[in-house]
C-alpha cells in the first residue's frame, strides 16, 4: 500500500506539471491526423491536363522555380503523374524558410505557390511539435513531457489495478445513477478511459518520442537486431568529376526510374549540394505512408546506382528492425492501418486530451473538499 501511495503522488504531480503540455499536443495530434484527406478537399492547383510532350527535366524545373525565389535553397523537385504539377520545394533552416512553387510541367507555368508555414495545419503542427514557443525550447519541452507522460500511462495503470477481484467491473464500465456525483463520474471519466486507452497511448508516446530523441531511435533498433545505421546517409559518387554543360545526366534520371517503377506515387529528387554528393531519390511506392519508400543514390555524373550503409535504401533490402523504425512516423499517425488507424489516432488523441483535464478536476476537487472541510 505504500508502494501504490508513492505512485499515486508520482502520478499525481507528473501529471500536474506536464497535463498543459499533454493536453496541447493531443489536441493538435488529433487535427493532424486528417491532414492530406482535408486538404485534398479544397486543393486542385496540382492537377494539370495531360499531354504527349516532354515534362521538364529536374534542371529545368530548378532553374524556373529558383526565378521565384532566387535566395533560398532547392530542397527537391517531386514528379508524379502525367496530370500532376511539378512540385519543386524549398527549405532552409535559419532563418526557416519553407515553400512550394508548382509548375505545369509541360509548359513550365508557375501554376501557384504554397508556403508551409502559414495557414492552419502549419499553426497545428507548431504547437504539436513545440507549443508555439522558439523552437530550441518548444522541441525540448514537448519531447520532455512526452517522455514524462509514459511514466504516468504506466503509474495510471497500476493504480487502476483493483484491491480485490470483486471490484474489477468496478473499474471496466460506468455504472452511473440518478445520484451520482459528478465527482464520481469524473474519477470514472478518468480511470476507465485512461485504462481503454493506454496500451495505444503508450504506442503513440513512445513513436512520438523515437521521433524526437535520436538516442532513442539508437536504442529501439539496436535492441530489435539492426546492424545499420539508424541515419540518413547520402553516399559520395564513385566517379570523378565530369565537367560537361551539354549532357547532364540527372536530367535523365526520372525518365529511367518511371520506366522501372511505373506503379510509383511519385520520384522526389534532391539535388546534389557539392561535386561529390550523389543524387538521391525517394520514390513513394504506396499512397498516404512512407516506411516502403525507396531511397535510391545515383552517381551524379555516371548515374551509377550507389549503396548506402543507412537503413533508408531500398525497402526490399530492409530487415525487421530497419522496417520496424522505419514504420514508427506511420504508425504514430496511424496511417499504417490506411482510414481505419487514423480513424483510431483521431479518437484515441481526443481521449488522450480529456485525461489532463479530468485529472486535474479530480486533483482540484479533493482540494477543495479539504479547505471547505477545515472551515
Amino acid at each position: 500500500m505504500k508502494i501504490k501511495k508513492i505512485i499515486f503522488q508520482l502520478h499525481k504531480i507528473l501529471g500536474l506539471i506536464t497535463g498543459l503540455v499533454v493536453f496541447i499536443v493531443a489536441i493538435t495530434g488529433c487535427c493532424w491526423t486528417f491532414k492530406e484527406e482535408i486538404e485534398n478537399l479544397y486543393r486542385n492547383h496540382k492537377s494539370v491536363s495531360p499531354q504527349n510532350s516532354a515534362i521538364l527535366t529536374p534542371t529545368k524545373a530548378k532553374e524556373i522555380a529558383k526565378e521565384v525565389f532566387p535566395n533560398n535553397t532547392v530542397h527537391g523537385t517531386v514528379f508524379k503523374q502525367k496530370n500532376d504539377a511539378i512540385e519543386v520545394i524549398f527549405y532552409d533552416a535559419d532563418p526557416e524558410f519553407y515553400q512550394s512553387v508548382f509548375l505545369n510541367p509541360y509548359s513550365g507555368k508557375v501554376i501557384e505557390i504554397d508556403n508551409h508555414l502559414s495557414g492552419f495545419f502549419a499553426f497545428i503542427l507548431k504547437g504539436h511539435m513545440r507549443l508555439w514557443l522558439p523552437k530550441v525550447i518548444g522541441e525540448q519541452v514537448v519531447g520532455i513531457s512526452i517522455l514524462v507522460f509514459i511514466l504516468i500511462i504506466i503509474s495510471g495503470f497500476i493504480l487502476w489495478i483493483p484491491k480485490k477481484r470483486k471490484n474489477l467491473k468496478q473499474r471496466l464500465r460506468f455504472s452511473w445513477k440518478k445520484t451520482t456525483k459528478w465527482k464520481r463520474k469524473n474519477y470514472d471519466l478518468h480511470s476507465i478511459i485512461g485504462f481503454y486507452i493506454c496500451s495505444l497511448a503508450l504506442i503513440m508516446a513512445f513513436t512520438g518520442s523515437i521521433i524526437s530523441y535520436n538516442w532513442l531511435k539508437y536504442v529501439v533498433y539496436i535492441s530489435t537486431g539492426g546492424d545499420k545505421v539508424p541515419a540518413f546517409i547520402i553516399p559520395e559518387n564513385t566517379s570523378k568529376q565530369i565537367t560537361t554543360k551539354e549532357i547532364i545526366p540527372m536530367d535523365f534520371l526520372i525518365e529511367k526510374l518511371k520506366k522501372e517503377s511505373p506503379n510509383a506515387e511519385s520520384f522526389e529528387l534532391h539535388y546534389p549540394t557539392s561535386i561529390n554528393e550523389s543524387i538521391y531519390v525517394e520514390v513513394s511506392n504506396s499512397k498516404g505512408i512512407y516506411y516502403d519508400s525507396d531511397y535510391r543514390f545515383f552517381d551524379q555524373n555516371t548515374l551509377e546506382e550507389l549503396e548506402t550503409p543507412a537503413i533508408y535504401g531500398k525497402y526490399e533490402n530492409a530487415k525487421v528492425a530497419d522496417k520496424i523504425l522505419r514504420m514508427n512516423y506511420d504508425i504514430h499517425v496511424g496511417a499504417i492501418g490506411g482510414i481505419i488507424g487514423k480513424i483510431i489516432v483521431f479518437l484515441v488523441s481526443l481521449l488522450i486530451a480529456s485525461l489532463p483535464v479530468t485529472g486535474f478536476l479530480l486533483w482540484y476537487g479533493r482540494n477543495y473538499k479539504k479547505k471547505k472541510s477545515i472551515k
